[in-house]
């Protein structure tokens, strides 16, 4: 099997770039910050403190959470729930950024993670897929821009959605969650050794896609 193993902070347009090249690739994509996402959401609606590893925890004892492939669209489960929408929302992006932090919220979904790539070619995306995931992946990229372009563009796509936001408060959040995630005892986003910088900072999307399906195609 082959697996691409795509890291970079919050707002890099990992998600948006690696669906569209694994479409084009035929292979399955894996976006793995849904379900931390799935874990934080879970955690709020039973109005936990997403910080706490002593009340997170205790919420991963009958959690279940599943990708499935509807269609050739990845869909986030929470229980029977499909929650690819709710998950979305900027008080989970905080939450994910804190429960990915606990120890034992990573391992619950580590064996998840690995299942997949072991068993199909495909594009997972993270924070520590090229590190710690899948540190054997051929193909590995670490996928960046600068926070203000990411605050920016996040910006422009939720005014787009008809939301009243503010880009001082989406640039900060971004900052913070930039911090966390590199700051963070357990593996730490950072760049792999062997992994490939791609910074999109200057690129238009439709330029971001094109120049991540070359740096992939010259690797296979």
């Amino acid at each position: 099997m082959i697996n691409i193993a795509i890291d970079g902070p919050a707002g890099a347009g990992k998600s948006t770039i690696a669906k569209t090249a694994s479409k084009e690739l035929g292979y399955i994509y894996v976006d793995t910050g849904a379900l931390y996402r799935t874990v934080g959401l879970n955690a709020l609606r039973l109005g936990k403190d997403t910080k706490s590893e002593a009340e997170v925890v205790p919420t991963l004892e009958n959690l279940q959470v599943s990708l499935r492939f509807v269609d050739g669209e990845q869909r986030v489960f929470l229980g029977d729930e499909d929650v690819s929408t709710a998950i979305r929302q900027n008080e989970v992006s905080m939450a994910a950024s804190n429960v990915s932090a606990i120890p034992k919220v990573r391992e619950f979904l580590f064996d998840l993670q690995r299942d997949i790539a072991k068993k199909n070619n495909c594009i997972m995306d993270g924070r520590d897929i090229g590190t710690v995931v899948l540190p054997d992946a051929q193909i590995k990229i670490y996928l960046t821009a600068s926070a203000e372009a990411r605050a920016d563009r996040r910006y422009k796509e939720l005014i787009e959605k008809g939301q009243d936001v503010n880009y001082d408060d989406i640039l900060k959040e971004i900052e913070l969650r930039d911090y966390q995630d590199t700051h963070r005892e357990i593996a730490p986003l950072k760049k792999a050794d062997d992994a490939v910088l791609v910074d999109t900072t200057k690129l238009t999307l439709e330029e971001s896609i094109d120049h991540m399906l070359s740096v992939i195609r010259e690797r296979i």
